[in-house]
């Protein structure tokens, strides 16, 4: 079995730096009790790198996520460094693109200590997993949609081939939540195809895949309904899968749920390459400060472990993946060591330390 396992880590821009160091300290420590070992190599990659040297991902670092066994990303971009043609600089979307990590994981879950906006009864748990695909959808022609002084035009692109992968992806995913106690094996395909051919296709390439997994119920809503459901009834959702712009911005809503992008962490998994990264973006305004919430970019590290352990057939790490997301939660918890966003006082480090010593005394 393999013991050192390679991650590629992009501190990224802003705050990025800030919520990296102590989540790459926090796998240190845990790696130093444990059978396995991981060697951090550092890339450079986003706005602050394109300022200085006119290009946002390296080939070299495209190289070293290649041949990673898993990718740690921080928050990318800046508002005030863009490419030509106005759009924002985002590797983290030629990532994706580039190693093919067509399912964006984005969990939800509603735990002690959030500040979510829904007054949920006990009985009403909020737990659930929206897969967004990642790679084609209405981000197919990202950077090179066509413009001209009248009218402007992206193209949406949806694909069986791509479409087969995600949705194998998501029975697969709602089959093994169930298992293990956490869901309900049900699989919702989120689309528009009362009204777009290529949903209507999206949907019946669904329809195809779920005739292949009867223990997985399988149903349909429309994007716009779903919207709307995840305000009046999130508890009803266990796996939800999307097309990628829907997935953008219903992510966005179900870390509203929870309180805010600082608790929403990220995968983006493909066959054979993963990264993992906080939903939020790197926040310039308090860069610098320490005063950035680490817990999504400390989630997104245990999402690592817990796939790098799935992976690799590692209990050790599946376990400490499962311990690193129950310290997040319990000193979310406890409230006594939580950032400005969440209506706390702590540092950056202040922050970390505290998941850091709670998982340390497990």
């Amino acid at each position: 079995m393999q013991n050192t396992y390679k991650i590629a880590v992009f501190e990224g821009d802003g705050i990025g730096p800030e919520i990296t160091a102590p989540t790459v300290e926090i796998l240190r420590a845990l790696s130093e009790r444990a059978a396995y070992d991981f060697d951090f190599i550092p890339c450079a990659a986003g706005a602050a790198h394109y300022a200085q040297f006119g290009e946002s991902l390296p080939e070299s670092s495209m190289t070293q996520a290649q041949s990673a066994d898993a990718i740690l990303l921080s928050a990318m971009g800046l508002p005030s460094v863009r490419y030509r043609d106005g759009t924002e600089i985002s590797p983290q979307i030629e990532l994706r693109k580039k190693l093919d990590l067509f399912a964006g994981v984005r969990p939800v879950r509603i735990f002690p200590g959030l500040n979510t906006p829904l007054k949920l009864a006990p009985e009403q748990e909020v737990d659930f997993v929206l897969i967004r695909e990642s790679t084609e959808g209405l981000f197919y022609t990202q950077g090179c949609g066509e413009v001209t002084e009248d009218e402007a035009r992206e193209t949406l692109l949806i694909t069986r081939e791509t479409s087969d992968k995600l949705f194998r992806f998501a029975f697969d995913l709602t089959r093994r939540r169930k298992a293990s106690g956490r869901g309900k094996g049900r699989l919702t395909c989120v689309d528009k195809a009362n009204v777009f051919r290529a949903f209507a296709f999206f949907r019946a390439l669904f329809d195809a895949e779920a005739v292949k997994h009867g223990d997985v119920q399988a149903d349909h809503a429309y994007v716009d309904a779903t919207a709307l459901w995840f305000v009046l009834k999130p508890w009803e959702f266990d796996v939800l899968v999307t097309e990628n712009m829907f997935g953008d911005v219903l992510s966005d809503l179900g870390a509203g749920l929870m309180g805010g992008l600082g608790v929403a962490p990220s995968a983006d998994i493909g066959l054979d390459h993963a990264v993992f990264q906080p939903c939020h973006g790197s926040a310039p305004d308090i860069a610098g400060q320490g005063i950035a919430n680490p817990m999504a970019m400390i989630l997104s590290a245990a999402m690592m472990l817990t796939w790098l352990g799935e992976r690799h057939d590692c209990a050790a790490l599946k376990r400490d993946g499962d311990q690193l997301q129950a310290a997040v939660e319990a000193v979310i918890g406890a409230g006594h060591h939580l950032t400005a966003d969440m209506g706390g006082v702590a540092s950056t480090q202040e922050a970390a330390r505290a998941v850091q010593n709670r998982l340390l005394s497990q």
